[in-house]
């Protein structure tokens, strides 16, 4: 099973951290039994899940691009 990154899964709600946990294990579980077909299955389903916290990361990046563009305009007009 392939994880999300730290960021990602930091905003995660409580829910989808809950549900992406569960997804974890029974995906590690299906691997052990040599179970890869249902496997991916859960994978798909966990990159579905994850989506939401993407768009909240991609979000605080371009929020933190708008204001260092606005700091960088304020600091100009003073100079």
């Amino acid at each position: 099973m392939k994880h999300c990154s730290v960021q990602v899964r930091g905003l995660l709600t409580r829910d989808e951290l809950d549900r992406y946990n569960a997804l974890m294990d029974v995906g590690h579980y299906l691997e052990d039994q040599s179970r890869h077909d249902l496997a991916y299955t859960v994978q798909k389903e966990i990159d579905y899940l994850v989506q939401p916290a993407i768009e909240r990361l991609k979000e605080k990046s371009r929020q933190r691009d708008r204001d260092t563009e606005e700091y960088l305009r304020q600091k100009s007009e003073m100079e």
